[in-house]
């Protein structure tokens, strides 16, 4: 399934979701939000170094306690390579993209509210190269996406949100050659990082209490 066709899969989803249960589900909250976070990416694996994550968010309570969504988000990090000689190097820096359909839940309705969530589509990952000087080689990661998986833990407070969490991503090998093309040996990269992240939503604040009059 191409990334597009995953897109509007995922909105449709939600577009059915909305329809359904507008009409059995009374909700505290208005049920649309938008999360828009910035932080810091952890990247795993010795070599790495950590960088920046943005992520956009459009979500919709099912009830109050419980969203679905679709996360988009870019970490711009230095991915580790460990050579199959024990060594470690780090690779360029470089951006990666992800689209995640999530799911929290949150364990209260007040206005500090903590919750726990997962998540599950695809990773893009992008190229990226290395050069192994204690041999004159070069590994390089072609580009390419991988199926994955994240769990987060944090909570909303008021409009504000703050959120960590840990994208499980496949490990990738990748042939190491010298200066001549001569394959010399393998680099393996992980790909998996963490984040914490700092932002705030629109939508999705507590509703007005409707006041019935009598005459």
């Amino acid at each position: 399934m191409t990334m597009k066709k995953l897109l509007i899969a995922g909105f449709a989803f939600l577009s059915f979701t909305t329809a359904v249960n507008a009409q059995f589900v009374s909700h505290n909250f208005k049920p649309f939000r938008v999360d828009v976070m910035l932080g810091y990416a952890i990247p795993s694996g010795p070599g790495a170094k950590g960088g920046v994550a943005v992520s956009l968010e459009p979500k919709y309570s099912i009830i109050d306690k419980v969203s679905v969504g679709l996360r988009m988000e870019a970490a711009i990090t230095a991915r580790g390579y460990v050579k199959s000689d024990g060594s470690a190097v780090s690779a360029d820096v470089k951006a990666s993209g992800s689209y995640l359909f999530t799911g929290d839940y949150y364990y209260t309705n007040k206005f500090f509210r903590p919750f726990s969530g997962v998540g599950t589509g695809i990773f893009s990952l992008a190229s990226a190269s290395v050069s192994a000087t204690a041999q004159n080689g070069t590994a390089s990661a072609s580009g390419g996406t991988k199926f994955g998986g994240m769990v987060r833990s944090g909570f909303d407070l008021g409009h504000f949100r703050f959120v960590a969490e840990y994208n499980l991503i496949g490990k990738s090998t990748q042939i190491v050659t010298d200066d001549q093309g001569v394959p010399t040996g393998t680099a393996q990269i992980k790909n998996s990082y963490a984040s914490i992240k700092l932002g705030f939503f629109f939508g999705g604040g507590r509703k007005a209490k409707t006041v019935n009059a009598k005459f």
